[in-house]
C-alpha cells in the first residue's frame, strides 16, 4: 500500500470513529430531550394572559388630510355574547366541521398543523391554516393576529392549558363569539343579525354552514361583495362543511341533498357612517385591504387612518352636488328624478391623492359608492383616449395621411367604417352630419362616426393598450371599433386618474385615497400616486389642447370661465343611462357622472332623460355645472395657473392665453372635404342585436347662443356666468 493509499485509510477511518451509529443515535435522543426540556421550560415560563385587545377591542380613527376627525369606528363594538346553549346544536356542529373536525377529541391542539405554519412563518409564506379551534380562540381572545414565531409557540403552549381547564363547549362559545364574520360583526349572534335578520337561536344549519364557512375569508367570501371567484369558493366551503357533517354523522344524506345555499341579505351599514363618511371609510378600507392591512386588523383597533382628503373641497363637493343637482330634483314625486345617482372623484393630478369624493345622497340609503362603480359605461368621455392613441401610435387614415389635430374626416352619421373586419355604423346625436371636419371640431361636437373610423385607423387593440396604460380598468373591454363610444365600464375613480395622467404630461397618475395607517406597532406606506411615462408628453399636452377647445367652444361650455384654463369632456351612453364630465384644470382633475338606477327591488339602469324636467340628459349639463362649480369653489374663486403645453399640435381652434375667449369661428361650418377626407365604404351597416354591434350612444350638435338667464355661480359676476348647456349644446332647462 502506497502512503497515499494509507493516508485515504487513515481519514475514512477517522470519519468512522467521528460518525458511529451510536453517537448518532445518541446525538438525536439529546437534541430531542433538549427540545423536550425547552417545551417544559416554555410550558411553565408561559401562563394564560388577559384578554386582548381583539377582545376588548380599541375604536379606529379615520380623519382629514389636515388631521381633524372625519369618523370613528369600532367603539361600540358590534359584538352580543351568546350562550352556547342558544346556538342550535347543528348550527354548533357547522363550525368544527368547517374548521376542525377532530375538536371534540383532540387536546387542543395541532402539532402538524403548527409546526407547518411555523415553517411558513420562518420562510416568509405568511399564515398558514390547520390551527385548531381551540388555537384560533387564543389567538383571537388572548394573543394578536400576527404570523410570528412566538406568537405561535405562545397560543401552542395556551391552548394545551386551555383545553385542561376549560370545557369543549366553553371553548367552542368563546371561538364562535370572538370571531370576525365582516360587515362589522363580531360574534355569531350579531353575524345572524348582519347576514340573515335573525338572532343565533334562529339560525338554521345552512345559515350555519355558511357563517362557518365565511370565517375563513370574512372580506372575500361576503356574497354582496364578493368576486365571481369569491362567490365560487365560499359555495365550496359551504358543501365541503355539510359533507363533513354528514361524515361526523351529524347531518343525514337525505337531508344534505335538500339545501340549497342560502344567499345571504344585503349589507345594513353600520351608524356613524351617514352622509358621505361612509363612502370615503369605504373606499379607505378596499385601499387598506390592498396594502395589507385586513379587516382582522382593522377590527383589532388602535389605528388611526388619515385620508388625502381635503375637509374644505369634500363640502365643496358635496354643495356643488345639492346646489346644481339635488336642489332642482323631486325625488318623492317624479319618477324619473327618483333614478337619478350622481357620483364624483376628484384628484390632484401631480400626487394622485384623492382631494374629495362623492358617492351618493347618503351611505346608509345608498350602500353603493357612485364614485367607485364600475357597472356603467364611461361614454364618450373615452374619445380623448383614441386621439392619444393616434398620436402615439403615429396612426394614419385610410388614405395613408398621418392623424392629427387637423387631419379631417368624414361627419356623416351612420357612416360605415372603413377598414373594419367588424361592421359599425354609428349614429350622431339627432343624426346630423357634418361633413368634412377636422379631429378638432369632431372633439368639440363628440362626433361619433369620426372616431369610430378613428378607432379602425389606429387598431382596436392598440386603442385598447393605450387606454389601459393611462388607467381605463379591462372590465368588459372588447377590441371592436365600437369602443369609441366607451362601452366598456369605468368608475368616475378610474377616470379621474385617466384624466389627470393627460393633465400629468402623460406620466401615470394612480389616485389614492390613505395619506397614512398608524397603530402602536405599524405604519403602513401610502399608495405610489404617481408612476412611470405611460404616453409621451407630445400626446398627453396635444389632448389637452384639444380638450381646450371643447371647453373654450365646443359641448363642455358649461365648464368655460375666464378664472381658470380648464380642459375636458362630455360623455352620454345609451339610452342617456348615464352622463358624465371629466375635465381637468393644471391644479385638479375631477369627473362628475349622473347614473340612472331603477329604485326597484334589483335596480337595473334606467334613462335619464327628463331629470329636474330638462329633457335629454347629457354630460354638458348637470355633470359640467356640478363640476364648474365645485372647481371654482376649490380653487378659492379662480386661479392663475396655466396648462403648459409643449411640442403640441395647434388645431384650428385659436386657443387663448387664457380662457376668457369665446367660441371661436370653429362652430361655423366646415369647407368640402379635402383629398385626404375619409370617404364612406360600403361596408354594411350595424343593425340592432346584431351580435357585433354597439347602438348609437351620443353626442353633441351645433352649439348655439344660451338664454340670458343661464345660471350663475357663487362668486362670479353676470359676465363670467356658465351657460346651462347640454352635451349638445342646446340649454338645459332651470
Amino acid at each position: 500500500m502506497g502512503r497515499a493509499d494509507a493516508r485515504r485509510a487513515a481519514k475514512s477511518g477517522g470519519i468512522r470513529r467521528l460518525f458511529t451509529w451510536r453517537k448518532l443515535v445518541g446525538a438525536f435522543f439529546g437534541f430531542c430531550l433538549l427540545i423536550m426540556g425547552a417545551f417544559v421550560a416554555l410550558y411553565l415560563y408561559v401562563d394564560i394572559p388577559k384578554a386582548n385587545a381583539l377582545a376588548e377591542r380599541q375604536s379606529n380613527v379615520y380623519q382629514y388630510s389636515d388631521g381633524t376627525l372625519l369618523t370613528r369606528t369600532g367603539n361600540g363594538v358590534n359584538r352580543q355574547i351568546v350562550d352556547l346553549a342558544e346556538v342550535p346544536k347543528e348550527v354548533q356542529h357547522t363550525f368544527v366541521a368547517a374548521e376542525n373536525k377532530t375538536f371534540y377529541k383532540d387536546k387542543g391542539v395541532d402539532l402538524k398543523g403548527t409546526a407547518r405554519g411555523l415553517l411558513n412563518t420562518v420562510s416568509g409564506k405568511g399564515k398558514q391554516g390547520g390551527s385548531t379551534i381551540t388555537q384560533q380562540y387564543v389567538k383571537n381572545y388572548y394573543l394578536t393576529q400576527d404570523p410570528t414565531v412566538s406568537r405561535k409557540l405562545k397560543e401552542l403552549v395556551i391552548s394545551l392549558k386551555i383545553d385542561q381547564r376549560m370545557s369543549k363547549s366553553e371553548i367552542l362559545a368563546g371561538y364562535i363569539n370572538t370571531a370576525y364574520y365582516g360587515r362589522g360583526a363580531s360574534g355569531i349572534q350579531a353575524a345572524a343579525q348582519a347576514y340573515y335578520g335573525v338572532d343565533a337561536k334562529d339560525l338554521n344549519v345552512s345559515q350555519g354552514a355558511y357563517l362557518a364557512a365565511l370565517l375563513q375569508a370574512p372580506s372575500q367570501y361576503d356574497w354582496a361583495t364578493a368576486t365571481a371567484t369569491g362567490k365560487k369558493l365560499v359555495k365550496e366551503r359551504w358543501g365541503y362543511t355539510l359533507d363533513n357533517m354528514v361524515e361526523m354523522h351529524w347531518l343525514d344524506q337525505a337531508e344534505r341533498d335538500t339545501l340549497k345555499f342560502p344567499v345571504p341579505d344585503k349589507p345594513k351599514p353600520a351608524r356613524g357612517l351617514e352622509g358621505q363618511t361612509g363612502y370615503l371609510v369605504e373606499a379607505a378600507n378596499k385601499e387598506l385591504d390592498k396594502q395589507g392591512v385586513t379587516d382582522d386588523m382593522r377590527q383589532a383597533g388602535g389605528w388611526t387612518f388619515t385620508l388625502t382628503i381635503d375637509k374644505k373641497r369634500q363640502q365643496q363637493l358635496e354643495q356643488a352636488v345639492d346646489n346644481q343637482l339635488e336642489s332642482r330634483l323631486d325625488r318623492e314625486g317624479n319618477k324619473v328624478d327618483a333614478t337619478v345617482q350622481a357620483g364624483a372623484t376628484s384628484v390632484d393630478p401631480k400626487t394622485g391623492a384623492v382631494a374629495a369624493l362623492y358617492g351618493g345622497v347618503d351611505y346608509v340609503k345608498h350602500y353603493i359608492s357612485n364614485a367607485t362603480r364600475q357597472d356603467y359605461q364611461p361614454a364618450s368621455t373615452f374619445k380623448p383616449l383614441v386621439l392619444a392613441s393616434a398620436l402615439e401610435n403615429g396612426a394614419k387614415t385610410q388614405d395613408g395621411d398621418r392623424i392629427g389635430v387637423n387631419t379631417r374626416y368624414d361627419g356623416t352619421s351612420k357612416r360605415p367604417v372603413v377598414g373594419s373586419d367588424t361592421p359599425f355604423a354609428p349614429e350622431n346625436e339627432d343624426d346630423q352630419s357634418y361633413g368634412s371636419v377636422t379631429v378638432q371640431t369632431a372633439m368639440n361636437k363628440s362626433i361619433n362616426s369620426v372616431f369610430a373610423q378613428m378607432v379602425v385607423d389606429v387598431g382596436p387593440s392598440a386603442v385598447k393598450k393605450t387606454a389601459l396604460a393611462l388607467g381605463v380598468p379591462d372590465k368588459n373591454f372588447p377590441e371592436r371599433p365600437a369602443i369609441t363610444l366607451g362601452t366598456m365600464n369605468a368608475s368616475t375613480w378610474d377616470m379621474a386618474g385617466v384624466y389627470a395622467t393627460l393633465d400629468n404630461h402623460g406620466k401615470k397618475v394612480t389616485p389614492f385615497i390613505v395619506k397614512s395607517a398608524k397603530n402602536r406597532d405599524r405604519t403602513v406606506d401610502p399608495v405610489e400616486g404617481i408612476g412611470d411615462q405611460v404616453i409621451s408628453r407630445k400626446s398627453a399636452d396635444t389632448v389637452t389642447s384639444v380638450l381646450r377647445g371643447v371647453v373654450d367652444s365646443g359641448s363642455g361650455r358649461a365648464a368655460n370661465t375666464t378664472a381658470y384654463d380648464a380642459a375636458g369632456k362630455t360623455g352620454t351612453s345609451e339610452n342617456n343611462k348615464s352622463a358624465l364630465f371629466a375635465g381637468y384644470t393644471p391644479e385638479l382633475a375631477t369627473v362628475v357622472a349622473l347614473f340612472g338606477e331603477s329604485p326597484k327591488e334589483g335596480g337595473g339602469q334606467v334613462s335619464l332623460t327628463g331629470t329636474a324636467n330638462s329633457g335629454r340628459a347629457n354630460g354638458g349639463g348637470f355633470p359640467a355645472q356640478i363640476w364648474a362649480d365645485y372647481t371654482l369653489a376649490a380653487l378659492n374663486g379662480g386661479s392663475a395657473a396655466r396648462f403648459d403645453l409643449q411640442n403640441v399640435e395647434r388645431g384650428e381652434v385659436s386657443l387663448p392665453a387664457s380662457p376668457s375667449t369665446s367660441p371661436s369661428a370653429s362652430q361655423s361650418p366646415d369647407p368640402e372635404p379635402s383629398s385626404s377626407s375619409v370617404q364612406p365604404s360600403q361596408s354594411p351597416v350595424e343593425t340592432p342585436g346584431d351580435a357585433t354591434s354597439e347602438p348609437p350612444v351620443e353626442e353633441p350638435s351645433q352649439p348655439v347662443e344660451l338664454p340670458s338667464q343661464s345660471p350663475v355661480l357663487p362668486g362670479e359676476g353676470s359676465g363670467t356666468g356658465r351657460p346651462g348647456n347640454n352635451d349638445d349644446g342646446t340649454a338645459s332647462q332651470q
